[in-house]
């Protein structure tokens, strides 16, 4: 039935996953340790890409919510983009005025309105620092802005598969003559698309039970090959696939689905936003160079930064939330 939603567990897994890929990353970028290795040379700076990882989920994830409702005209548009304010503005605009509050100026000022809006993303170019991660916000909410026209290129299969070449050939003409990075959402749509297209299809696929295992073996090739070829945005495209697949068929728990993982995955977005915050804080306390040796002082110091953003964006969400609902009672 259409009002029947079917939940992928596993997405949960692999919003967490990623979000401690990104911590590790920034942690690793952030700091001044002599760390050497294939682990910190090459593979936790990769983990960069994660967040490309998290725009094909959210289009996977916006079409499991939206898609169908979209397409058959039973969505009330205002209450969708009143969702959308509803769910990110409170806590992201509570981590802005947190970081005017301590660095005060002009120009921060300038930059809190225009994250205030969410539409941030719609600006050419634009080197926001106040919440300087926040950029992969200002590209999802772009999306979320462009989601009916996403809903029509997908509503046809052949319009679909013209969308998805056309997204590809705008991102590769971002990288060699627009000179716009992934912070456009005219280079990211290819990412979201890919979740689109897992989605329309995701009843044939499931239908295939050897897709399971052919998805598993193309991921762990793609991210073999991901280290050897110049263009990383075909292999990125090729793995966020092969993950939104694989997680189709997984339905018993296990490292993707579990109740740590299941809470962790929820608050994901806002331990994302919230991180550098927490960074900063654990860097003026001095918890960053405890001991004598940097390997160890790298780990304890990730996950300080991890459990303390884990910490604010979960007390912060539930006093948001529970401070929303006595606003509407009263």
């Amino acid at each position: 039935m259409m009002g029947e939603k079917k939940r992928y567990d596993a997405l949960d897994g692999v919003r967490t996953l990623a979000c401690i890929g990104i911590v590790l990353m920034h942690v690793l970028a952030n700091t001044e340790y002599n760390l050497s290795g294939f682990i910190y040379d090459k593979m936790i700076p990769s983990f960069t890409n994660l967040t490309f990882l998290f725009m094909s989920v959210s289009g996977f994830g916006m079409c499991c919510g939206y898609y169908d409702r979209m397409i058959s005209g039973n969505i009330d548009i205002v209450s969708f983009y009143k969702k959308r304010y509803k769910k990110i503005l409170p806590f992201f605009a509570l981590l802005c005025f947190m970081d005017l509050i301590i660095s005060p100026s002009l120009n921060s000022l300038y930059e809190v309105f225009a994250n205030l809006t969410l539409c941030f993303g719609l600006i050419p170019n634009a080197d926001i620092t106040v919440i300087g991660v926040g950029w992969f916000l200002g590209t999802v909410f772009a999306f979320y802005m462009l989601f009916p026209f996403f809903c029509f290129l997908l509503a046809d299969k052949k319009r679909a598969w013209l969308a998805l070449i056309a997204s590809y050939i705008m991102n590769y003409l971002c990288r060699v003559y627009f000179d716009a990075g992934r912070k456009s959402i005219a280079y990211s749509f290819i990412f979201f698309m890919v979740g689109g297209m897992v989605y329309i299809y995701k009843e044939e696929i499931e239908k295939i039970a050897s897709m399971k295992w052919i998805s598993i073996i193309l991921l762990v090739l793609s991210v073999g090959i991901y280290y050897f070829v110049p263009d990383t945005t075909l292999v990125m495209l090729l793995i966020g696939t092969c993950i939104l697949m694989m997680s189709l068929f997984i339905s018993e728990k296990g490292l993707l689905i579990n109740p740590i993982m299941k809470f962790i995955g929820g608050i994901s977005f806002e331990i994302y936003l919230c991180h550098m915050f927490i960074f900063r804080i654990v860097e003026k306390l001095h918890l960053s160079d405890v001991t004598d040796n940097d390997y160890i002082n790298y780990i304890l110091l990730f996950i300080a930064v991890f459990a303390g953003a884990t910490v604010f964006a979960y007390v912060a969400k539930m006093m948001i939330n529970k401070t929303m609902k006595i606003l509407i009672k009263e």
